[in-house]
């Protein structure tokens, strides 16, 4: 060794940087035997959701895809309760070797702003995987109430502060909190009704028994197609092509977004190798041409993004969110 030029203090010398580049080569090795092995068994996909629901159909729609694919099975486990924080508390927990799938929501982004102690650190134990589909909801009124478009609604708001009663599918749902949103923005009052759902929150917006609510797609389209219901607004920033007619809230309200988004997440640790065959194979599928033109004609655009694509959305959404609960007042349960 040249005397002239000692090796600083902890730098590994020959030796040691052979053996650096041997652990390198050998993890590297490892990563793409575990991607080229996996998956080697069923893959669970907790749905932290009661079936039926949009949640449900996609996880079991992308499910079915990837057996096709992998040749194994992709068995949709459905774990509803506590504003979905039981089956996220159950993915969070799993092994993290890519065999537990998680499907996330605007629920997951929001709980830690709305629940006071969860039994897992959303932003530590979990990694946001890739986001599905995105998907407005529409703000219908009942037909007796004489607000044609959004900004009538907000003239009727403030002139009668808190008589106009909007319904949603529960305290803390995004259609809930698309109202909070829409008051906050408005600059108005308005009395929220939580209900166990969205079903019987529609039925009384039905009978006229509530003024207004946030719904999704889907379900609403018969009512407003019937003359049951107005739909005066949708959530997103732009109109959805199957209701070109419907104005976007942000043309009243520039920058109004409440949109529920699709998503799947994995419990934290997970080899990023795994992480990113995951992603490919469920971007190739949700982005197909047949898979594309089903979900909008529900009113739902595929995203298909990159693992750091949804993980900034993702933690977008939660800075977001918790804002409007704060403003809004809404206690921790």
């Amino acid at each position: 060794m040249n005397p002239k030029f000692p090796l600083r203090q902890g730098w590994p010398g020959v030796a040691g940087v052979a053996l650096c580049t041997v652990a390198a080569v050998a993890s590297a090795a490892g990563g793409a035997e575990s991607a080229a092995n996996y998956p080697n068994r069923a893959i669970r996909f907790i749905v932290p959701f009661t079936p039926s629901g949009p949640n449900d159909q996609l996880a079991r729609m992308v499910g079915m895809k990837l057996t096709e694919a992998w040749g194994q099975q992709i068995v949709v486990d459905n774990r509803p309760g506590a504003g979905t924080v039981i089956g996220t508390e159950l993915a969070a927990r799993s092994l993290a070797d890519g065999h537990t799938l998680l499907m996330i929501s605007l629920s997951t982004a929001v709980n830690p702003a709305l629940q006071k102690k969860l039994p897992y650190d959303t932003a530590k134990d979990l990694v946001p995987l890739i986001n599905l589909a995105l998907s407005p909801n529409l703000l219908v009124v009942y037909p007796g109430l004489p607000a044609n478009n959004v900004a009538a609604l907000l003239a009727m708001a403030k002139v009668r502060p808190g008589d106009i009663v909007y319904a949603s599918g529960g305290a803390g749902s995004t259609t809930h909190l698309a109202g909070e949103l829409l008051a906050s923005m408005g600059h108005v009052r308005m009395t929220h009704v939580p209900y166990k759902g969205a079903n019987p929150a529609t039925l009384d917006l039905l009978g006229g028994r509530v003024s207004c609510m946030f719904g999704t797609i889907l379900p609403t389209l018969p009512h407003i197609k019937s003359g049951k219901l107005r739909a005066i607004g949708i959530s997103s920033l732009k109109r959805a092509p199957v209701l070109p007619d419907v104005p976007a809230i942000a043309e009243t309200l520039p920058g109004f977004e409440a949109v529920s988004f699709y998503g799947v997440a994995l419990p934290a640790g997970v080899p990023e190798s795994v992480m990113n065959k995951l992603n490919a194979e469920m971007a190739r599928i949700i982005t197909a041409p047949d898979i594309r033109e089903q979900l909008r004609q529900q009113g739902t655009d595929v995203v298909g993004d990159t693992q750091a694509e949804f993980t900034a959305f993702f933690r977008k959404q939660m800075r977001k969110w918790a804002g409007v609960i704060r403003e809004a007042g809404l206690q921790a349960q």
